[in-house]
């Protein structure tokens, strides 16, 4: 199982667990992925949501192979497993802990900012390659990256894609603690069975109230950034940047305007 699925003691942890690929994710793993967290919302033993990976990689982003084949079409965004995951985790209503070390790229990394409490091992690095690509921001981080970290931060994050540390991660507020990478999972477990102990009804209303103000614009957002990445595939400046990946050379942009 490249998704490991349990429950326990009011948890539902959902784990990457594919090393060998450096926990890239298909389009099957966001479909479970997906499916989890939409059960998870009429499911009584379930009180918190913990998202991990392993001690020496979270996940490498999207398993671009995987995403070429099944790269979006003129169909229906709604229809595509990724999109799906998105619309779970950002509408989940119960509260999601997630716990980082190693790499976040791509959207290990913007996924992050649709949980609630969020923790790094020292050994975590983020990174949102999106432009390195020729792609565009996704799962709304356009808008919510400029939102915790304002925009100059945002800007060289997203523009740049540079990769960075924990401690800079802690510095512009899109985790909350970092710790010892042999610490990390025992945390957020512990986090999670914290809020498992608290009152469900006032941990979803307060949970509702400080994402209202947000609910709206993040799903504007993520709806108009998907119409951008998807034409964005089929750009010179992508078909240039895919090639270059997957025949391990640098890319070359000067050749476009």
């Amino acid at each position: 199982m490249e998704i490991l699925n349990s429950i326990d003691n009011g948890i539902l942890t959902l784990e990457f667990n594919r090393p060998e690929r450096k926990n890239a994710i298909t389009a099957a793993m966001y479909q479970a992925m997906a499916d989890a967290l939409t059960a998870a919302e009429t499911d009584t033993a379930v009180r918190a949501i913990l998202l991990v990976g392993k001690p020496e990689i979270f996940t490498a982003g999207n398993d671009l192979e995987d995403f070429m084949k099944n790269a979006p079409t003129s169909g229906a965004i709604e229809d595509r497993s990724v999109y799906k995951f998105m619309m779970a985790l950002s509408g989940a209503t119960k509260p999601v802990v997630a716990a980082v070390a190693g790499n976040a790229v791509g959207i290990g990394t913007t996924l992050l900012m649709h949980c609630d409490l969020v923790y790094a091992a020292d050994n975590a690095k983020f990174s949102m390659p999106f432009v390195q690509l020729g792609l565009c921001p996704e799962f709304g981080s356009s808008l919510l990256l400029t939102q915790i970290a304002g925009y100059p931060r945002a800007a060289e994050k997203l523009m740049l894609g540079e990769a960075f540390g924990a401690q800079e991660a802690l510095e512009i507020g899109l985790i909350s603690k970092v710790l010892p990478v042999d610490e990390l999972r025992a945390f957020a477990e512990g986090q999670a069975a914290k809020l498992v102990a608290l009152p469900a009804s006032s941990i979803r209303v307060t949970k509702e109230l400080m994402k209202a103000a947000r609910k709206a614009p993040t799903s504007e957002a993520i709806a108009a950034e998907n119409i951008h990445f998807g034409k964005m595939l089929s750009s010179p400046e992508a078909k240039e940047a895919f090639m270059a990946f997957f025949q391990k050379r640098k890319p070359d942009f000067t050749q476009f305007a």
